[in-house]
């Protein structure tokens, strides 16, 4: 007898046996139940999702002989449907049989009565290829069909099937099956077929199948011919040439190490061996988002790909913003694939990319070791980390800073002019940042935070993403007329953020984001808490610093704002070219 494919042989016969959709089924059980039957019906969703076999079992189902239950799969109605004999079951595949005649066919037998079951059903799979004329020759039977006669009809591409077609039908969405329903599925197919299985197979082949069952069987069918009776999960990474995550995870290394030579090596063995460049990327993203996930959670229950080890390992060596860097990076590459010649070219280059990055893994401890005074200070002593995570709030609430200008006597504001050439960063004074925080004002914060929504689409302008990246998951802690205080991640952030800043290079960015020049300071969201907590201890003793006023660079636009009418003109046309005359 000839070979049967898995997933022919393992096509679900009833309801009960169908994984996934259980919305779709519990609709139809209870429609032959009370019997509430459409004449027609629009199966619409991915492919392997169940379309076609919910179609045979709902047309074995009403055509039951059995009162008690249905389908009884004994009777000799359901034997014939299941294996494909029964008369009245008729599947047509609109794909070939597209064009008006083929419909006028169909439509001259339907006003035939079934000749063994209670109804005939016509089951069009497909249904999207029919071309126009088609679909309006059957569109008056679609809409009044013989009362014996049922249409269902199944497509993965329901936006090309006309509206008056879809309006005569009771439309069904099916969705992806989940990896969890796939990999219980597989596991019973496994059992039954007496097959070894590693468990990394298992949901590596539910992954693969992207939420179709149809797709999971034929890729385990494929397994099983490579590898006999023991799947392991070499196997399965040789037929469809994939990556371990152990081999991903080093190429991860390579980057945090900044070897070149291994990255590239790497890229050359996997081209060389047929590894799909594309998978690769895709895979990249998925393990780099997937502990950014985990860092927010602390789940495990959401690790799908990566072990507990692996995980923090990644976030141990990788910064936030630099694993979100890395995404970008490698979502823009995954989109040229499209169009390229050589995906792995395009690839080494992303790579390459990632070392060179802005943004570089520093080792915040290290920074952390010794503070020093900042230039700006005016003689301030600054107390040690040690002394500052003693008094961290033991709640971390975001604070509003709504203090414009504490009534001190004797008080004026202390103009700062930041130099542009500072040779080395350190994390901003005690006294200065609560000078900026006295001077910020809360509408001026409640406006900035509201022009926050331009961050993404700053991240796809290739002049600004940069500092879009830099920024994105910081929060905004107090903001001042021309300035802005945030609190990002760590020190080492903060003090990249800062050091940009004071080299004016924020100055187009943060010009585009708030619409007008502001400096940006940033601190560590640990300072964060302890700089609140100081700060209110200061205004509830009185003794709160100067307010800080920060001069900032006047974009150009500014400038020609403050111009007037009269010199706008002189200079578009020059003084000797002009001649004014009063009226």
């Amino acid at each position: 007898m000839a070979y049967k494919a898995l997933y022919r042989t393992y096509r679900p016969n009833s309801f009960d046996e169908v994984y996934g959709q259980q919305h779709i089924v519990q609709t139809l059980k209870h429609a032959v139940e009370q019997n509430k039957i459409a004449h027609a019906y629009l199966f619409c969703g991915p492919r392997g999702t169940g379309k076609t076999s919910i179609a045979k079992i709902f047309a074995k189902t009403i055509n039951c002989t059995d009162e008690n239950c249905k389908p009884c799969l004994h009777c000799d109605n359901c034997l014939a449907v299941q294996n494909g004999s029964h008369p009245d079951i008729i599947e047509i595949d609109a794909a070939s049989n597209n064009g008006v005649e083929e419909v006028r066919n169909l439509i001259e037998k339907v006003k035939y009565a079934p000749l063994k079951g209670k109804y005939k059903v016509y089951i069009i799979d497909e249904v999207h290829m029919m071309t126009q004329g088609a679909f309006n020759a059957l569109l008056k039977t679609i809409e009044e069909p013989p009362k014996h006669v049922i249409f269902i009809m199944a497509t993965t591409e329901p936006h090309k099937v006309l509206p008056t077609i879809i309006s005569r039908c009771q439309r069904f969405n099916f969705t992806k099956i989940s990896e969890k329903e796939i990999e219980d599925r597989l596991r019973f197919v496994l059992k039954k077929e007496h097959i070894l299985c590693d468990e990394k197979v298992i949901r590596l082949i539910a992954q693969l199948s992207d939420g179709g069952m149809r797709d999971a069987l034929s890729i385990l069918d494929q397994c099983i011919a490579y590898a006999q009776n023991n799947i392991e999960e070499h196997h399965i990474n040789e037929i469809y040439g994939i990556t371990t995550v152990t081999e991903k995870i080093e190429i991860l290394d390579g980057i945090i190490k900044k070897d070149a030579y291994k990255i590239l090596d790497y890229i050359d063995k996997f081209i060389e061996k047929g590894i799909d460049i594309k998978r690769l990327t895709f895979d990249l993203i998925e393990i780099l988002k997937e502990s950014i996930i985990f860092e927010y959670t602390k789940a495990e229950s959401l690790l799908h790909i990566l072990n507990i080890e692996e995980v923090n390992h990644i976030i141990g060596k990788l910064t936030r913003t630099k694993r979100f860097q890395m995404i970008h990076l490698l979502m823009e590459t995954y989109d040229k694939y499209r169009t390229a010649a050589n995906a792995g070219s395009y690839l080494e280059v992303c790579l390459l990319q990632m070392l060179d990055d802005t943004v570089q893994n520093k080792n915040v401890d290290t920074i952390n070791t010794e503070i020093k005074s900042n230039p700006i200070e005016q003689n301030v002593s600054r107390e040690t980390l040690k002394k500052k995570t003693t008094q961290i709030l033991n709640n971390d609430d975001e604070y509003t800073f709504d203090i414009q200008e504490p009534k001190i006597e004797n008080q004026k504001e202390e103009k700062i002019q930041l130099s542009a050439n500072k040779k080395e960063i350190k994390p901003l004074n005690d006294e200065f940042v609560l000078g900026l925080l006295s001077g910020a004002n809360k509408p001026e914060k409640a406006k900035d935070m509201n022009q926050l929504y331009k961050l993404p689409d700053m991240m796809m302008d290739i002049q600004l993403a940069k500092y879009a990246n830099l920024l994105k998951n910081s929060m905004i802690v107090a903001s001042g007329t021309n300035y802005v205080v945030v609190s990002v991640s760590n020190q080492a952030e903060a003090n990249e953020i800062n050091e940009m800043d004071q080299n004016d290079e924020f100055f187009s960015f943060t010009t585009e984001l708030f619409e007008k020049s502001k400096k940006i300071f940033a601190i560590s969201k640990e300072y964060q808490k302890y700089i609140v907590n100081v700060f209110k201890e200061h205004m509830m003793n009185g003794t709160l610093p100067k307010p800080i006023q920060i001069e900032t660079r006047i974009s150009d636009n500014e400038n020609q704002l403050k111009k007037t009418q009269e010199e706008t003109i002189l200079d578009l046309f020059g003084e000797d070219n002009i001649i004014i005359t009063e009226e």
